[in-house]
C-alpha cells in the first residue's frame, strides 16, 4: 500500500473515496445523519457503512478515541475499502498523536499473504492520502507529520517484514533458508552477517542447540547480524529463537498441535525486523541480533528424553520432554552471545511456552526478568506502541522445580503450574551474573501468531515484538 502525505485540505486531494471516523457525539451534527441512521449506522467502534453516492466511507470510532482505537477503526476502514473497487482513498487528521496509529492501521491492516495461493486476488486500492490538515479544519506543521509518517513506515514495513517470515512453510523456510535470508538481508542494509554452521556450533561447543537439529534433515544454523554505528550510544544484544518447524521430537506433538507450528521461528524473525528497522531509522545503537534456526524432529538420531546434555556455559541439562526444545537452544544462543558482545541489555524474543497463554491469554506478551523497572518500562512501551505486555513474576520457590537429581538442571518443571516462569527461569542458568538486572525474556507464545483477525492483525505471523522494542529503543536509548 503506497501512503502519502499532502499539504493540502482534504478537498483539494483528488482521491476515488473519503475515510471518516464519527462519534456517537459527533455522529449527532454530522450532515449524511439521516441517510446513515437510515442504513443502520450507530457510530458503534469499528462499524462500517459505505455511501457510494458520496465516495464516503464512515467508520465508527469510541469516545476514547485512543490510539489503539484510531488504529483498529482505520484497519477496519482499510480492509472494507479493500473490497470495493476504488484504487485511491484519502483521510484527514485527528492530531499529530493519532497519525502513527492511522498509519500503522493502513499498512499492518492491509496486510495479506498471499505466497501459496495459485490464484490472488489483488486489491484495486493501492494509494492511501493523509491530508496535513485535522477534520475540523486546523492545521498542523507538516515537517512534524511527514517525520512521523517516515518513520512509522518504517517500523510497520519491518514488522510485515517479520510476517511474511512466520508465514512460510516449514520446507520453504528451513535452517539454512533463514540464514540466507538474514544474509540477504545483511547485504540490503549494510549489516555485518556472520553464520555458523554445523561445525562453527560444534567448534563453539553448542552442544544443546546441536541436539535439538540432530533429528532433522536440515541442519541448524546460527545466525549474527551486527548493526554498528559510529560512536553508539548504546550496545543492544537481541536473541530469537528460530525453531523453523517443532514437531516436538520424540515427545511427539498431537496433531492438531503441530499445526501452525511454522510459528516457532516468530522470536527468531521478530530480531531480525527490529534491527532492520533500527538499521533503516539510523539509530545511534549498536544492535547485534542473534538468532538460533533449528528444526526439531525426529529420526533415529534424535535426541532423546534421559539425554544429559552440555551446554555452551557449561551447564549441564537433563531433558526429559524434547518438546521443551526452544529454551534449550536458547541456552546455547545467549551463552554465544553474551561471550561475543559486551551489552548494556539483552532481550531475547521466544515463542517459548503455552502455559503463557493459559496465563495471558491469546494476545499478550509474557514479560520475565529480574529488573523490576527495566520490566515495567516494556510493559508501557508495549501499550504505546500497540502490543499488550503483562508481568509475570520469578519466586525462588518455582526454581525448585527445575532441579535436577541427576544434571545441573533439568529443560521442564517437575510440576504443572507456572510453565512460563520456570521457563523463563531456566534461561535464568545461562545469564552471566553481570547481565541478569539487564536482561528481559519475552515469551511470545501468544502474540506472534493468530488463526482470526483482531486490531490490525490478519490470519498468521503478528509481528509481535517489533514495535514494542522499537518503541523502548527511541524512548531510552537516545
Amino acid at each position: 500500500m503506497n501512503v502519502k502525505l499532502f499539504n493540502q485540505p482534504l478537498a483539494k486531494i483528488g482521491a476515488e473515496l473519503t475515510v471518516e471516523f464519527v462519534s456517537a457525539a459527533s455522529f449527532e451534527t454530522h450532515p449524511h445523519r439521516p441517510l446513515l441512521t437510515q442504513a443502520g449506522f450507530k457510530a458503534d467502534h469499528e462499524q462500517i457503512c459505505a455511501l457510494h453516492e458520496h465516495r464516503l466511507l464512515v467508520c465508527g470510532i469510541d469516545t476514547a478515541q485512543s490510539d489503539e482505537y484510531f488504529r483498529s477503526a482505520m484497519a477496519t476502514a482499510i480492509r472494507a475499502a479493500m473490497n470495493y473497487g476504488y484504487t485511491s482513498l484519502k483521510c484527514s487528521q485527528y492530531s499529530p498523536e493519532r497519525f502513527r496509529a492511522l498509519i500503522e492501521g493502513v499498512v499492518l491492516g492491509s496486510y495479506k499473504f498471499e505466497s501459496y495461493k495459485s490464484d490472488p486476488k489483488p486489491s484495486a486500492l493501492s494509494k492511501v492520502i493523509f491530508s496535513s490538515e485535522n477534520n475540523d479544519g486546523s492545521s498542523n506543521a507538516f515537517d512534524t507529520l511527514e517525520s512521523i509518517l517516515n518513520q512509522t513506515l518504517i517500523i510497520s514495513k519491518a514488522t510485515n517484514f517479520v510476517r511474511n517470515l512466520v508465514n512460510q512453510t516449514p520446507d520453504d523456510m528451513t535452517p539454512q533458508q533463514m540464514a540466507i535470508t538474514a544474509d540477504a538481508l545483511a547485504e540490503s542494509n549494510d549489516l555485518e552477517c556472520t553464520i555458523l554452521d554445523v561445525n562453527g556450533l560444534e567448534d563453539e561447543k553448542m552442544f544443546a542447540m546441536l541436539s535439538v537439529g540432530r533429528g532433522s534433515a536440515h541442519p541448524p544454523r546460527l545466525i549474527h547480524l551486527a548493526y554498528k554505528p559510529e560512536n553508539p550510544k548504546k550496545v543492544i544484544t537481541l536473541v530469537g529463537k528460530g525453531l523453523t518447524y517443532d514437531s516436538g521430537g520424540l515427545s511427539l506433538k498431537a496433531a492438531t498441535s503441530m499445526v501452525t507450528m511454522k510459528m516457532d521461528k516468530a522470536g527468531g524473525c521478530a530480531v531480525m525486523g527490529i534491527i532492520k528497522a533500527i538499521s533503516e531509522l539510523k539509530l545511534d545503537i549498536e544492535v547485534h541480533a542473534f538468532v538460533g534456526a533449528v528444526e526439531n524432529m525426529i529420526s533415529g538420531n534424535a535426541y532423546k528424553p534421559d539425554d544429559v546434555l552440555r551446554a555452551k556455559n557449561g551447564k549441564t541439562i537433563e531433558v526429559r520432554n524434547t518438546d521443551a526444545e526452544g529454551r534449550l537452544v536458547l541456552a546455547d544462543v545467549l551463552g554465544y552471545a553474551q561471550e561475543n558482545v559486551k551489552a548494556d541489555y539483552l532481550f531475547d524474543y521466544a515463542t517459548l511456552t503455552g502455559a503463557c497463554m493459559v496465563a495471558l491469554g491469546p494476545y499478550t506478551t509474557g514479560v520475565m526478568g529480574h529488573n523490576e523497572a527495566l520490566k515495567q518500562m516494556y510493559v508501557e512501551a508495549g501499550a504505546a506502541a500497540g502490543e499488550y505486555c503483562g508481568m509475570l513474576p520469578f519466586n525462588r520457590h518455582l526454581k525448585k522445580l527445575i532441579k535436577s537429581d541427576l544434571a545441573d538442571v533439568c529443560n521442564v518443571s517437575s510440576k504443572p503450574y507456572g510453565g512460563a516462569i520456570t521457563a523463563a527461569l531456566f534461561l535464568d542458568n545461562f545469564i552471566d551474573e553481570e547481565m541478569k538486572d539487564k536482561w528481559v525474556h519475552f515469551d511470545i507464545a501468544g502474540s506472534a501468531y493468530t488463526e482470526s483477525a483482531w486490531d490490525v492483525h490478519t490470519y498468521g505471523g503478528t509481528g509481535a515484538g517489533v514495535r514494542m522494542t522499537l518503541e523502548w529503543l527511541l524512548k531510552h536509548c537516545k
